[in-house]
């Protein structure tokens, strides 16, 4: 590839996901100040990808010719998506490509986009056309009218989908009970807060450290943002004419984990967090898993030590046990408490760092927690399970916090 393809490529924003105030080159070709910003995330749409910025263009030429910007954020698709976006750009002068090669998430992909945009309104839509573009201009008008957020919705006058089977309907609705139940404050803004089409003031979100999960983008924005009057707008979501769908169960399962990630850092535990500085709701997690990896250690021991199964020595069963329950604390540590971190470095070397880092810093714990037990009982309580739970609580936060500051932490920098 010539250095002068290269040089198109958008360069991929870095560190926290926050919004600025505004972009420092928000001046369209014309001299005026650009309106809109839409980011287009993909991932293997070469199928797609010619059509809907010809879609795209011809119809916000129309609506504010020469005052926007799309925004290709592609992660690195091995049918090379972002080099179609690319060839382009001569003929849509308002096309601008980001190739993603370190990240991965639709989410994400979203934000470091919006990151690099220079419009005073952001907004996402598909890159599969399942999202009908026209719906664009009422987006569009409701934020022109004064709106801080204008969502497209199934679940309005107007909306509906095109046809879905009756699990993929229960599915969807199911989710969205959920949320409301758990979040209530956020969920219960929108008919459908699972859209990933809307536009936002760039202002709204400005200065908010985002941090999604999965798909769902506007759970953030609702979230996170200064989000005030919030405009809906009915559309038919349509099925795709090219590529492959990318909905799975990984996408529910990230759903649930978003919420809950949600619930516990913008409810009283995350005013909480941000008025101490302690991560309360990581760490709810970790003890969570800490009692997981409890039942497994007695499982595991039961299962070698005991007279009517293996009958193996009571040491060696306990090292054995001890160490399968930290294994399994280790995997869903790294896989729940601390995704953000892990989804960034996700070579086999750098879990396989973390793992024994985790591991010794949950044997220090150890030697910690009967030291604590020792000096409470023969020194402050003598009571042996007062004692022993207070040693728990003080090993658990030692685990705790070294491994955030140590284990979890950002050391391979590409």
């Amino acid at each position: 590839m010539s250095k002068n393809k290269i040089d198109l490529l958008l360069t991929v924003p870095s560190g926290s996901l926050q919004i600025s105030e505004a972009h420092p080159n928000s001046v369209s070709l014309n001299g005026d100040l650009i309106q809109l910003s839409l980011v287009i995330p993909t991932y293997k749409e070469r199928d797609n990808i010619r059509n809907v910025v010809k879609i795209l263009s011809q119809l916000l030429d129309e609506l504010i010719p020469d005052n926007y910007e799309l925004i290709v954020v592609d992660d690195d698709s091995p049918d090379r998506t972002w080099e179609v976006a690319q060839s382009l750009i001569e003929e849509y002068p308002q096309l601008r490509v980001m190739r993603r090669q370190h990240e991965r998430g639709l989410s994400s992909a979203v934000i470091r986009g919006w990151q690099a945009a220079r419009g005073h309104i952001l907004g996402v839509i598909d890159g599969d056309l399942q999202h009908p573009p026209e719906i664009l201009a009422q987006l569009l008008g409701a934020i022109e009218q004064g709106a801080d957020l204008a969502v497209a919705s199934r679940h309005v006058e107007g909306g509906g989908v095109s046809s879905w089977s009756i699990v993929r309907r229960f599915l969807s609705r199911g989710a969205q009970v959920l949320g409301l139940i758990l979040l209530p404050a956020v969920l219960g803004r929108v008919s459908d807060p699972m859209s990933g089409y809307f536009m936002v003031r760039r202002s709204a979100i400005a200065g908010a450290t985002l941090n999604p999960v999965g798909y769902k983008i506007l759970l953030e924005v609702i979230g996170r943002g200064k989000v005030g009057t919030i405009a809906e707008v009915g559309y038919v979501f349509c099925e795709r004419k090219q590529g492959e769908s990318k909905v799975t169960w990984k996408q529910y399962v990230e759903y649930l984990h978003h919420l809950v990630r949600l619930r516990l850092s913008t409810g009283v535990l995350g005013r909480v967090n941000q008025k101490i500085g302690f991560p309360i709701g990581r760490f709810l997690r970790f003890g969570l898993v800490g009692l997981s990896g409890v039942f497994v250690d007695m499982a595991i021991l039961y299962l070698l030590s005991d007279p009517t199964t293996l009958a193996l020595p009571l040491t060696r069963s306990k090292i054995i046990a001890g160490e399968i329950a930290i294994f399994n604390n280790f995997l869903w540590n790294d896989a729940w408490t601390f995704a953000d971190v892990s989804m960034k470095q996700q070579e086999w070397h750098q879990r396989l760092k973390r793992l024994l880092k985790f591991n010794i810093i949950c044997l220090a714990g150890l030697g910690l927690n009967v030291l604590v037990l020792n000096l409470v009982f023969n020194f402050i309580i003598p009571n042996r399970y007062i004692a022993n739970l207070i040693a728990i609580a003080v090993a658990t936060i030692w685990n705790f916090w070294i491994n955030f500051k140590l284990s979890w932490r950002i050391t391979d920098v590409k």
